[in-house]
């Protein structure tokens, strides 16, 4: 994530906190945004995406431990999601369009680091799926209230 410098990394591995990587190479479809009559109408671009083998393997035995998965974006939450088959995370390189609206059931992430994301974006409707569009609103008016930067190298918000 953009908002972890190499020392906060580090401080939060001293503090015992795992650090794993996934990748989702991002096109544009994941930036663009929604101009359909509904949020469903919405059709998502198929993005690329990898999980490593130490990455699934750890996130697996968090989950089955009972362990709390945060992800660092909504990135990472399309990654973790999309590799999620057959009750466990799997390793590998695969292909997503998995778009994440209210009422999807979240089986990997259960908490979440991200940006404040634009209006009328595929991200901002993950983030109401994840937390709830009431709750994401207010933060949001807290956000522009408290004048927050936006977008991806702005403020972050931490959703337990």
């Amino acid at each position: 994530g953009l908002h972890l410098s190499e020392e906060l990394l580090a401080e939060l591995g001293r503090r015992g906190v795992q650090v794993l990587p996934v990748t989702l190479h991002v096109g544009l479809g994941t930036f663009l945004p929604i101009r359909s009559q509904s949020i469903e109408a919405h059709l998502m671009h198929t993005e690329s995406y990898s999980v490593p083998p130490e990455t699934a393997q750890a996130v697996n035995l968090a989950l089955a431990e009972g362990r709390k998965v945060l992800a660092v974006g909504t990135t990472a939450v399309r990654t973790l999601e999309s590799a999620w088959r057959e009750g466990e995370l799997r390793p590998g390189e695969g292909q997503t369009s998995l778009y994440i609206l209210p009422g999807y059931r979240f089986r990997v992430v259960s908490q979440l680091l991200t940006n404040f994301h634009t209006p009328q974006s595929t991200l901002l409707v993950l983030v109401c799926a994840f937390a709830g569009r009431q709750a994401i609103l207010r933060a949001y008016r807290e956000a522009v209230r408290e004048r927050y930067r936006f977008f991806s190298y702005g403020d972050a918000m931490l959703i337990l």
